[in-house]
């Protein structure tokens, strides 16, 4: 691999209509940080570039829903989705936005000079148009029925329903969002980046000089060089964003995916503005883009595509693209929040981003699909971080702070075992570094563990509490040594786990160090104050666990609700079929449970007449039966007696089904006379 001076390192833009969730650090944000932090430990000159992606129709959307203007949404999720990333310690040099005055002139140049060199081509097609409105209309700003599952709010682009990509053209009835107007076709010209005039230097640049790429990103672009590129629009019929700079493109602004990419280049101007084209057009400069698997195409064939055909930019050395976290075994998805939030994680779970750092690394998807669990994140933390890492740690310092007043005790003759652990640990550094040069952060992660591994094990075998009795100096000896894993886990550690780091490095007064001390057996010198122990991590209860779990449970039950319809009409009867049943008002005189019958309630009915006892398999649902006493509720009075568990049921009281499933006793709304007949 070449040598380079210096390395970009840029992280999808997340889009400003909604916070950050679990799958957008999983796959890109904590990896990236990972890769950053550990750069900037072996003194490596990097930058690390962020920013929110404010423009495009779902934003627009978003406003009209909430009345408000689009300014208003990405001001609100731009805030908070920086605040969140600062919170949790991803690292940013900058973190901007595409909304930045910088962006809008840096994007426009970008477009015009492509231009200008004859990059584009323009066409013309029909599209959408609402008359009423008087503005053509983006693929989200259309509903229909669906051709495939019958949804009737399909959007333009996609079924939420069942999943399927759409056209407009595809859409049954299709409506306008704005007006609800039915829209008619018109035609509207745009500009198009030619990707098949692109083709063959791609495949050359991609397919032969990328083998290194990691095998889902290197088989996507395959594939998608494999179908044939065609060419693809850099700009729609809207007035949120910004405007394509040459005459004739009034109501026209840049296509969302043209713009957002640019926000790298913009964001790096506007924190460097004076030096930023080193980081962007120098060869010895190595740009590296962090995203997820959908954002593969982008960044590997349209983004290099509008660089080579700008002209004066570099291209990506590589792209380490994830795959997805899923939920519970469920399918991120924001529409259904169904997700864990990192603002609201940030306000529950205090102090405690290394937690969720670690958990996330730990299971990445970096080759396959994985999956985030409540029980696994509460394990990993309470096994791991506790028994292991943070055992470890305060082992060493409290036998330390015992036996030796909290200095670094002197170090004597090693034995062979000492020798050996040492040797084991020496190994590490050049693991986590290779794995992490390869960007494989979970195995890198895991190879950091087992550093505290040696170190548990080490402290187990010697039983320096025991030795205390006959040879302290011995105890000193191996206390130096497990002293010395210790400050050495602090650098291993320190790209994964920051705020851990921090505080064992003050726990050691350990001030300062770099990557390259990693390894060494003299970080601590002897006879160093070391500071009273803390425990590094702390242990997860399983009430909070059910907590977490509840509430995606109610969230659960919360989109069944949202998405309920009612069963099908069954069968028609004959009126006079339906005439036959007698049902009739009564009140409840007595309700208990029937006695070793779980789901049966007895009930003693006023019925106007004699009086009457009817059994209903509803106790699951009104778990205190006597908050029925005194209700009136409706019956059939007419069935024959049945007998269950030795009693006579005479009749049945009528019952209605919720959307959850639960069963509600149908009362009448006004006080009736016992035994009035529903007619």
């Amino acid at each position: 691999m070449k040598n380079f001076k210096r390395t970009t390192v840029t992280t999808a833009l997340p889009y400003a209509n909604g916070p950050i969730h679990i799958g957008h650090l999983a796959g890109v944000y904590v990896p990236a940080d990972i890769y950053v932090r550990y750069l900037r430990l072996k003194g490596e000159d990097v930058l690390f570039i962020g920013g929110s992606d404010e423009h495009g129709v779902p934003i627009t959307l978003t406003a009209r829903k909430e009345g408000v203007t689009p300014q208003d949404i990405v001001d609100r999720y731009h805030d908070m989705i920086k605040k969140s990333f600062e919170t949790f310690g991803i690292s940013f040099d900058i973190y901007s936005r595409t909304t930045s005055s910088t962006h809008r002139v840096l994007a426009s140049e970008i477009f015009k000079t492509i231009y200008d060199k004859g990059g584009f081509i323009e066409k013309s097609s029909e599209q959408y148009y609402d008359e009423k409105a008087q503005q053509f209309l983006a693929d989200r700003y259309i509903t229909g029925k669906c051709p495939h599952c019958g949804n009737e709010h399909a959007y333009g682009d996609q079924c939420e329903s069942c999943g399927t990509s759409l056209s407009p053209d595809d859409l049954i009835n299709p409506q306008s969002t704005i007006s609800g107007s039915v829209p008619v076709k018109r035609e509207t010209k745009h500009w198009y980046l030619p990707l098949d005039q692109h083709e063959a230097w791609l495949r050359q640049w991609i397919l032969e000089e990328h083998k290194e790429w990691k095998p889902n990103v290197y088989g996507q672009c395959k594939s998608w060089l494999d179908m044939g590129l065609q060419p693809r629009a850099v700009s729609r019929d809207l007035d949120w964003g910004i405007p394509v700079p040459v005459e004739g493109a009034e109501g026209k602004v840049l296509y969302v995916w043209f713009d957002a990419p640019i926000g790298y280049i913009s964001n790096t101007k506007e924190l460097l503005p004076d030096d930023w084209e080193k980081w962007w057009k120098d060869e010895d400069t190595r740009l590296l883009h962090f995203i997820g698997k959908d954002n593969i195409v982008f960044h590997c064939i349209v983004f290099p595509a509008m660089l080579k055909a700008e002209g004066s930019y570099i291209l990506p050395d590589n792209v380490p693209a994830n795959e997805f976290m899923n939920l519970e075994g469920d399918k991120i998805s924001t529409s259904r929040n169904w997700a864990v939030w990192l603002h609201e994680y940030l306000q529950e779970f205090s102090d405690k981003q290394d937690v969720l750092r670690y958990v996330l690394t730990a299971n990445a998807p970096e080759t396959k699909d994985n999956d985030f669990t409540w029980k696994d994140f509460q394990a990993r933390n309470n096994n791991e971080l506790v028994a292991i890492y943070g055992n470890f740690i305060n082992r060493a310092l409290v036998l330390t702070h015992k036996y030796f007043e909290g200095r670094v005790p002197k170090i004597s003759a090693l034995t062979d075992y000492d020798k050996q652990t040492l040797d084991e640990f020496k190994n590490v550094k050049a693991k986590v570094e290779n794995l992490l040069d390869h960007f494989k952060f979970r195995e890198a992660q895991k190879e950091a563990m087992n550093l505290a591994r040696i170190g548990n094990k080490y402290l187990a075998d010697t039983e320096p509490w025991k030795l205390a009795k006959t040879d302290m100096n011995r105890v000193g000896t191996i206390l130096n040594l497990s002293l010395q894993i210790a400050a050495n886990l602090a650098i291993a550690f320190e790209p994964f786990l920051p705020f851990s780091s921090k505080k064992l490095r003050d726990l050691l007064n350990l001030e300062s160090f770099d990557w390259d001390e990693l390894g060494r057996i003299d970080l601590l010198e002897e006879g160093l104050q070391l500071k009273k122990p803390e425990l590094l991590f702390e242990k997860i209860e399983d009430e909070v666990i059910e907590a977490q779990i509840q509430k995606l449970l109610d969230t659960k039950k919360s989109n069944e609700l949202a998405t309920w319809k009612p069963e099908d009409i069954k069968e028609n009867v004959s009126f006079d079929e339906f005439m036959k049943m007698d049902i009739r008002v009564g009140t409840v005189l007595d309700c208990q449970k029937v006695p070793k019958a779980d789901k049966l309630l007895q009930f003693r009915i006023d019925d106007g007449l004699k009086g009457r006892t009817i059994l209903s398999g509803i106790a699951e649902y009104y778990p205190n039966p006597a908050d029925l006493i005194g209700k009136q509720v409706l019956f059939i009075a007419n069935f024959p007696p049945r007998k269950l568990r030795g009693i006579d049921s005479e009749g049945m009281i009528l019952s209605a089904e919720n959307p959850d499933g639960s069963l509600t006793v149908i009362q009448p709304g006004v006080l009736l006379s016992n035994g009035s007949k529903v007619v």
